[in-house]
């Protein structure tokens, strides 16, 4: 998997003002601090979370999209550090041993360079649990350049 990152935004400890305890809005940055969209994050029905997406200026094509461990976006983003895995889990959403919390599936961005979906992730809480995406003062949300090799 390409570790090129196109945007990125944190889960701090704080909610947005005005959203719901349970709801985060995060917005969606590039390399150059441009906005490429936002992320809705909430408590997904059955357990987990739900991630509605509505990005643009992405380039077409599929993608990945994780949870990462450190809530820092900080350009190359490499100050996100690897996938959320508090269960010490392999990488990839089909490999036998794994997946990492942090892993979701890929995601497909348009010919003009939008995407609205929504990814649910079944691995983590928005609670206080070890697998909640405000651990240890939160996670990054990030998208890749390119998609996850599963």
């Amino acid at each position: 998997m390409t570790r090129t990152v196109i945007a990125i935004a944190t889960l701090g400890l704080l909610g947005t003002a005005g959203m719901s305890a349970q709801t985060k809005h995060v917005d969606l940055k590039d390399a150059k601090g441009n906005s490429v969209g936002m992320a809705m994050v909430s408590p997904a029905k059955g357990g987990g979370v739900s991630i509605d997406l509505d990005v643009k200026g992405l380039p077409a094509g599929e993608h990945a999209i994780h949870f990462h461990a450190v809530p820092k976006c900080e350009a190359p983003f490499t100050s996100a550090g690897s996938h959320f895995n508090p269960a010490a889990k392999k990488h990839g959403m089909q490999n036998p041993e794994g997946p990492h919390a942090g892993d979701m599936p890929n995601f497909t961005v348009a010919a003009n360079g939008t995407a609205k979906t929504t990814v649910t992730n079944k691995n983590v809480t928005m609670g206080s649990e070890t697998n909640s995406l405000y651990a240890n003062g939160g996670t990054a949300l990030v998208i890749h350049a390119a998609a996850d090799d599963m």
